[in-house]
């Protein structure tokens, strides 16, 4: 069993729900570790002071914020903690909302939230509201010495809580650097992207999904460790401006043989989308 993460409450209207946070995602990442290629040792980080190039201990190091060029207001833990007032250990909720409208952008991290000390029966009912309403609550609280805006929903047996990046998080499309608009696609290349995507539209299941490069990476250092060489792929070519047409029909193509070797048919094109579609059928 996992050891909750945080304690604190869910407060909507007048209503208390003791909760406890829990992980509910766990890495995965193959833990590569720093060594000198010489002499293959570890490599250690140290904590330098600049001024008096010696290494500190940790109980010497604090936290500050610079005000103006060399000057910083230096912030305790407490000090940092007391800004978080009265309501340190609560997730106010301000708004019920469709889980619909929320941009999957805006979601960050997955945690379980579980009923607290003598939080069952108010945890059972927030969790019955949210998952008869199908909402998801939008609150915030500060976790970890930050600020969260957070979703809430109910899964099948607990309630999730998602924490969320805000608004002014988000870096403006305008500011990336783009190469000026070019030729656009045509009529006929978009609709036979469209006939690739009604081909390999399917529902979604995760469990199908593998990470197949954690796989590849575990064998290449297997096969490393056994003596063998090992080369870097070639780069693949990107598709030029004036080969995506055929790139689409090769694509439907290849998806139409894999189909037929699975047996399965993953097209869920609306009714009388074919009819629709027909006068382009002749280019693949």
């Amino acid at each position: 069993m996992p050891r909750s993460l945080w304690n604190g409450t869910v407060a909507f209207g007048l209503v208390r729900v003791p909760v406890k946070l829990y992980t509910a995602t766990e890495s995965k990442r193959i833990p590569l570790r720093e060594r000198h290629v010489n002499d293959g040792a570890a490599i250690e980080h140290r904590r330098i002071c600049v001024k008096e190039q010696r290494e500190v201990p940790h109980g010497e190091i604090v936290k500050g914020f610079e005000v103006s060029a060399g000057t910083y207001v230096v912030l305790s833990k407490e000090e940092v903690a007391a800004a978080d007032g009265t309501e340190a250990r609560v997730v106010d909720i301000e708004h019920f909302v469709s889980g619909g409208e929320i941009d999957p952008a805006y979601y960050e991290r997955t945690y379980y939230l579980g009923p607290g000390k003598l939080g069952d029966e108010p945890y059972r009912l927030l969790h019955a509201a949210l998952k008869r309403s199908g909402r998801v609550a939008i609150g915030r609280f500060v976790f970890h010495n930050k600020a969260h805006l957070v979703a809430i929903r109910a899964l099948e047996e607990v309630i999730a809580l998602h924490t969320m990046r805000f608004a002014d998080e988000f870096v403006p499309e305008a500011e990336l650097e783009r190469p000026a608009p070019g030729k656009e696609p045509t009529k006929l290349e978009i609709e036979t992207a469209q006939l690739l995507l009604d081909q390999l539209d399917s529902s979604f299941e995760p469990d199908t999904y593998a990470n197949t490069y954690r796989d590849a990476v575990m064998e290449l250092i297997e096969r490393k460790a056994r003596g063998e060489a090992v080369e870097p792929p070639e780069a693949v070519p990107s598709t030029g401006a004036g080969d995506l047409l055929s790139a689409l029909k090769a694509s439907i193509q290849n998806s139409g043989r894999a189909r037929k070797r699975t047996g399965s048919s993953r097209s869920r094109a609306p009714a009388g989308s074919a009819r629709k579609r027909e006068p382009t059928r002749e280019a693949h």
